[in-house]
């Protein structure tokens, strides 16, 4: 019997259903950057897309918050004339693994809050996503088994699973529906292909295991007991202060708002760029007063913010598994490694 909510991409038909999206929207995927690095960039065709890749080195959360957003552009030369500004456009993501599918899950809540960030909301509305299921463990720094993130849940229009000769797609929303349709290269999945995506995630049960000894559930409460412990004090030798882990993050948030002025002083622009908790300036408030002046008290912040802070108001993770900050530390600061011994600690 066929299944409505999924659907069969033969693998040598994948490069005519790209050609065709990329001419329907903009399209953007993950490339091949040289020495195993990878970044969601603008395609037209299957060739340029790597199938197999670790995390990129940005997460496609840059596509729903850019880097530098122009919000309000003014003009008071002949009045008073200020203009909201959205910078959004209609693209299609394909490729999404689904640790980063779970970041934007994250950045939905965070803006979708009182008072809602309408520029993000905007955009999240023209893109949609199709994501691409991790076959086996991206690298050793991953550890979205005890984060749940290894299977696809939600937060998609279409998933893709490669079953060797064929991909599965389940079709979750009706933008996914009117892309299927529009391509035309999909038949609908049998009975035997349900049973072998089942087999195959059975299998990947089996292979993605806890990568730490705690369960996720128990989280909570070790941070709860770890406030003081002396593993902030090793990361506070370590730690440059770089602002690299948050960079990459897919859940990080945080922004500052600048204004750009003319030499005349009647024009200009108000924007905001990302910004980083790990930087010194950032904690700082009026009268110089820096209440998280320690690079172990920022360390030990964005580690709240991802294990405990998010559990409290949003009753789930804000860490994906996704591993990005564990390969861009310059310092050589493994989550995993600082959560085993935070596990450690609290054993003792």
């Amino acid at each position: 019997m066929p299944d409505n909510q999924y659907a069969i991409l033969k693998k040598e038909e994948l490069n005519s259903f790209i050609s065709t999206l990329s001419k329907l929207n903009k399209l953007a995927a993950p490339v091949s950057r040289g020495y195993n690095n990878y970044s969601f960039e603008e395609v037209n065709s299957g060739d340029e897309i790597a199938l197999k890749y670790i995390p990129t080195i940005l997460p496609p959360k840059k596509y729903f918050m850019p880097v530098h957003e122009t919000l309000l552009e003014y003009d008071i030369s002949k009045g008073l004339n200020a203009d909201a500004v959205t910078e959004s456009e209609e693209m299609i993501l394909f490729g999404v693994h689904t640790c980063d599918i779970a970041g934007i899950q994250c950045l939905n809540m965070v803006f979708s809050e009182h008072p809602e960030d309408h520029n993000y909301l905007i955009r999240r509305q023209n893109i949609k996503i199709i994501g691409l299921e991790c076959n086996e463990y991206c690298d050793e720094f991953a550890n979205c088994r005890l984060m749940d993130t290894h299977l696809p849940d939600c937060g998609y229009d279409l998933f893709f699973t490669d079953l060797g000769d064929y991909f599965i797609v389940h079709i979750n929303t009706r933008a996914g529906e009117e892309i299927i349709e529009n391509a035309g290269f999909f038949k609908s999945a049998q009975t035997r292909h349900l049973n072998e995506l089942a087999s195959f995630r059975e299998k990947k049960r089996a292979l993605f295991k806890i990568e730490l000894p705690i369960e996720s559930k128990f989280i909570p409460d070790l941070f709860d007991r770890s406030f003081e412990s002396k593993v902030w004090d090793d990361l506070d030798e370590r730690c440059l202060a770089c602002g690299n882990c948050t960079t990459v993050c897919p859940t990080c948030y945080c922004f500052d708002i600048k204004d750009e002025i003319n030499l005349f002083l009647t024009a200009g622009k108000r924007y905001r760029v990302w910004d980083s908790c790990q930087l010194d300036p950032f904690a700082k408030v009026a009268g110089g007063k820096n209440f998280r002046k320690a690079r172990k008290e920022r360390q030990r912040h964005r580690y709240y913010r991802k294990f405990r802070y998010s559990v409290d108001r949003f009753s789930r993770f804000f860490c994906t598994g996704c591993g990005r900050c564990s390969r861009t530390c310059m310092a050589g600061i493994r989550l995993k490694e600082t959560l085993k011994s935070l596990i450690e600690t609290w054993i003792k």
